[in-house]
């Protein structure tokens, strides 16, 4: 992926391929890679595929490594489908609609809206089984919450910023899965929530609560990376 990484950027800085810049003075993208996965980004028009298809070609070539286009999807942003269906076909891949899933992100979506924090909700859900706590002790819980389940709203929060009622909901689903073991159940809390939430010097079981989720969702907005993994660091 290297090679493919490179021929992409030499291509860029020839101008032969037309990349997107970033408003506001923001770097310039031409693709991302992960893994074996490749997402190109570029201006849209007929010569920019055209000059992806030969970079393609050549990638093929080179190393023999071919991309599997029945796997590929082409999207245009504010173009018709049939004008996408057009180019897709110099490719030889489909066609996508937003907003699609990429490395279980939601792409294209208004994530400003509630319903669409859904998916994450419902993977919150499906990693609480009630057999996972009922076989847990209240130590195995907290471990399983601080490991798993802590780990999950961060991944999207370096991406979006979460509602307050959505980060809400996962404090209450830590909460109902710590006291009664099962999200659908409530039970006695013995203890608060803050208090759970403290640093164990403090006395507490250094657990996220709301507001750190808040404060880290509110960071996304201005480039606060490393002071997401310091502060969520000061937790864990």
């Amino acid at each position: 992926m290297e090679i493919l990484s490179r021929l992409i950027s030499n291509a860029s800085t020839s101008e032969i391929f037309k990349w997107i810049n970033t408003p506001n003075g923001g770097p310039v993208v031409s693709h991302f890679l992960y893994a074996d996965d490749a997402l190109i980004l570029g201006e849209w028009s007929k010569e920019n595929i055209q000059t992806i298809a030969r970079i393609l070609r050549i990638f093929h070539i080179c190393l023999g490594l071919k991309i599997n286009f029945h796997k590929s999807n082409l999207f245009g942003l504010g173009v018709s489908e049939e004008e996408t269906e057009g180019l897709a076909s110099i490719l030889g891949c489909r066609t996508g609609t937003f907003p699609f899933k990429y490395l279980g992100i939601s792409v294209g979506a208004n994530m400003n809206r509630i319903n669409n924090w859904y998916p994450v909700v419902d993977t919150f859900q499906k990693r609480l089984s009630s057999w996972k706590a009922l076989s847990f002790s209240i130590g195995g819980r907290v471990t399983l919450i601080k490991a798993v389940l802590e780990s999950l709203p961060i991944y999207y929060l370096s991406t979006f910023k979460e509602p307050v009622k959505v980060v809400e909901k996962h404090e209450s689903l830590m909460k109902r899965f710590l006291w009664a073991g099962n999200d659908s159940v409530k039970k006695m809390h013995w203890v608060s929530w803050d208090r759970v939430a403290l640093p164990k010097n403090l006395g507490g079981w250094a657990c996220v609560n709301s507001s750190t989720l808040i404060f880290l969702s509110c960071l996304n907005g201005f480039g606060g990376s490393k002071l997401k993994k310091k502060a969520s660091g000061n937790r864990l």
